[in-house]
Parts: C-alpha cells; sequence; structure tokens
C-alpha cells in the first residue's frame, strides 16, 4: 500500500515538474521571439522622435511648413539663409514626399527636416545644436538577370507578363532599330534578355539600368546585340552582332515605332480615295493621329511643305544617292533647309491629302528612282576596328553563352 502511494506521489511530482518546465519553456520562447529592432531611416532613430509624414501640396513653401512647426518669421527667414549653400528651399515641388522628426515630449520641437526630391537622394535639415543641411543618396544595388521567352502580343506586354519593367522595350527598338523591323515580329518569335536592374537599399526596385545582351527570332535567324566600347566608355557604346559586325545602319527600319504595315509598294493597287489602280510607290505605316515621325537617316530637308495628293509632306536628302519622303502629316515641325539627325522628329502622323485614315507613306528614292525601301540592302554604318574585334568576342561570348543556356532552358518548359 505504501509502495503503491509513492509511486502515485512520483508520478504526480513528475507530472507537475514537466508541466512547470513546459510552461517555463513556453515563457522563454514568447520572451526569445519578441522583435528586437530599431526603425532606423535616414539616418536617425525614428523610435525617439515624433514623426510627421506628408507630401508638398500647392501652396507649400519651405517656410510656411516650419511656420507650421511654432517657428517665427524672422527664425525661418535666417534658417533659409544659413542652408542655402547646401539646401536651395526654392526646388521643392508639388508630390514630393518630406518627414519632419519632433522631440517626444509636451513641446514637439522641431528636430529634423527631409526633403526628398527623388526615391535615391534626399535633403536633410538638422536643427539640433547648430543648424546644418546636407544632401544624402541611399545605396544603389545593380542586379543582373537574364530572361528568355516568346512573343504574346506586343513588345511591351510580353515584357511586363515577364515582371520587366515594360519601359525596356523602348530602349530594345533604339537598339534594333537598324536591323529589325518590329512591325515584322510575330507571335511565338523567340527572343533573349540580359539586363540590370536597379535596387535602393537592396530592396526597393528602381527600374532597368542597362541592357547588356540580346537577341531576338527574325525572319528564322537570331539576331544578336552586345554593347562594345573600345575604350571601355558607356556614353560612347554600340551595338554589334556576335560576329562584331554592327547593328548600326545608314537608315533606321522605318519612321515610327510599334505600329502596322497597311499598304506595301506595288506596280498595282487599288487607290482607296480616287477609286482607280494605280501605282503605291510607298509604304503605309498606320498609327494615332500625333504620333511622332521621324527621318530614317540624316540629312537635309529638301522640301517641307503641302499639296493636294500628298498632304502635309516632308522629303529629306541624305547624300547624293538617297532621299526619303513622309506624307498625310498633320503637323510638320521642320522647315526647309534645316538639317535634321537620325531618328529626329519631323512631323505628326495625320490623315491630310489623299488619305482615309491617319498613317504615314513612306517613300525612298535611290539615284532619283523610287524604290521599294522594304526590299533595298542599305547601307551599313562604319564597322568594328578589326585591332578590337579578338577584345570584343572575348568579351561577348560568355553572355551570348548566358543567353543561350537560359533560352534552352525556357523552350523545354
Amino acid at each position: 500500500m505504501i509502495y503503491k502511494f509513492l509511486n502515485f506521489f512520483c508520478l504526480f511530482c513528475l507530472l507537475v515538474f514537466s508541466l512547470s518546465s513546459c510552461e517555463k519553456s513556453k515563457e522563454e520562447q514568447i520572451i526569445a521571439g519578441k522583435p528586437k529592432y530599431k526603425l532606423v531611416d535616414f539616418g536617425f532613430n525614428l523610435h525617439d522622435f515624433n514623426i510627421v509624414n506628408d507630401t508638398i501640396q500647392s501652396g507649400d513653401t519651405f517656410g510656411s511648413l516650419l511656420e507650421k512647426q511654432n517657428l517665427k518669421g524672422q527664425q525661418v527667414f535666417d534658417i533659409v539663409a544659413k542652408v542655402k549653400d547646401t539646401f536651395d528651399v526654392r526646388t521643392i515641388r508639388i508630390g514630393k514626399a518630406y518627414t519632419i522628426l519632433r522631440t517626444k515630449d509636451k513641446t514637439n520641437k522641431i528636430q529634423v527636416f527631409i526633403y526628398q526630391p527623388d526615391r535615391l537622394n534626399y535633403y536633410i535639415v538638422d536643427f539640433r545644436d547648430t543648424i546644418i543641411a546636407y544632401k544624402k543618396t541611399r545605396p544603389l544595388t545593380l542586379k543582373t538577370r537574364t530572361i528568355a521567352g516568346e512573343l504574346n502580343g506586343s513588345l511591351s506586354e510580353t515584357l511586363q507578363n515577364l515582371d520587366v519593367d515594360p519601359s525596356l522595350a523602348t530602349r530594345i527598338a533604339k537598339v534594333y532599330a537598324w536591323s529589325i523591323d518590329f512591325f515584322k515580329l510575330q507571335k511565338g518569335d523567340k527572343f533573349g534578355l540580359t539586363f540590370s536592374e536597379r535596387y535602393i537599399n537592396d530592396t526597393i526596385y528602381d527600374g532597368v539600368d542597362s541592357l547588356k545582351a540580346a537577341f531576338f527570332e527574325y525572319k528564322g535567324k537570331n539576331i544578336y546585340a552586345f554593347p562594345f566600347s573600345p575604350d571601355g566608355s558607356t556614353n560612347k557604346q554600340q551595338f554589334f552582332d556576335e560576329e562584331g559586325k554592327t547593328l548600326k545602319n545608314f537608315f533606321l527600319k522605318a519612321p515610327l515605332k510599334f505600329v502596322n504595315i497597311t499598304s506595301r509598294y506595288t506596280r498595282s493597287r487599288f487607290h482607296p480615295v480616287q477609286k482607280i489602280w494605280k501605282a503605291h510607290n510607298g509604304t503605309d505605316y498606320a498609327a494615332p493621329t500625333g504620333t511622332p515621325i521621324m527621318t530614317t537617316a540624316a540629312g537635309v530637308v529638301e522640301q517641307a511643305g503641302y499639296t493636294t495628293g500628298n498632304g502635309n509632306f516632308v522629303k529629306v536628302k541624305h547624300d547624293r544617292t538617297y532621299s526619303t519622303q513622309y506624307l498625310h502629316m498633320s503637323k510638320i515641325v521642320v522647315r526647309r533647309g534645316q538639317r535634321v539627325t537620325q531618328g529626329q522628329v519631323i512631323g505628326k502622323v495625320g490623315s491630310t491629302g489623299l488619305a482615309t485614315g491617319p498613317h504615314v507613306c513612306y517613300r525612298f528614292w535611290k539615284n532619283g528612282v523610287q524604290v521599294d525601301a522594304l526590299r533595298l540592302k542599305l547601307p551599313t554604318s562604319t564597322p568594328m576596328d578589326s585591332k578590337y574585334k579578338q577584345k570584343y568576342l572575348e568579351y561577348m561570348k560568355p553572355l551570348k553563352r548566358t543567353l543561350d543556356s537560359v533560352a534552352a532552358i525556357n523552350s523545354k518548359k
């Protein structure tokens, strides 16, 4: 009987000890799991302040914002004068963010004013001790990404579906403006891209920084593009293919971006306005009224005016051999005799003259004879100097290898 009682007592003590240990362990886990952090931004521990976060509104000035913090007119004047060499208070703009740090006591005295003109930079006016102002820039990280896929809709739509900033499409169009007619790209055409993206504080996405490498499937062939500058200068980079040939030609492929060809060069076409069969000595590109029209090569404006058939038009002479003409403009933005650069806007799409809708009729002359620009083998720009070619090929090969491997993996999915 005593033996059974001792056993029962031992079991009871063991159970109580276990429950106590579990409870203690649970309590310790809760304490251990309590978040221990300090909210730090702009170089300040924000827990030490009362914080005001807002944006500049219409009518706000640096002075009016300080006056709301119980600073008087003369005080504000003296502060503005003291910080003017570092922070020009006239540059604050509507919609930009600002932060005010104040004391936590009853006075709510302003300690720091922070103005953010953009996500990367900010100005600090520190009122503690001696009033000082300074500018700081958040750490910026570049991360490289390689993607591959197939066109499904427009290029910008396809990139957006792949979680890529669609504005990259515009950069790509500029790179390939001489070698790919984007009007002829089709759904299912393959592509690969290597590009770098900016991150503020390593976490906040800030857009695409640069294009490192690319290929597009065009007419059954992959057209590669790699930026390269022999002296390493980024502002002098040109794009070359995998053989070191320049992508930049004497002429752009088209005078517009991301639109549709509605009528091609032909010896016989039924004219939609005149209702007769006649030659169409140009290529029609449809686009909304007001779309910018670019000259496809540098040259001098030979004609700029209006005729019944052409509507508002511009003709550009490029050299002794080539000239181009752009018809049916809603607006002409150049004048006769003006020198223009390749890609410069010379007018806006319209439907003036004999036109049924907004478009530009693009005409091309070679040695004074109108020809089909889409079939013409156009001259290229100056090729890469041969002494740099080996350096370029060594630089390009690993970029191409990465593009091809990611594209191969993607095609197996």
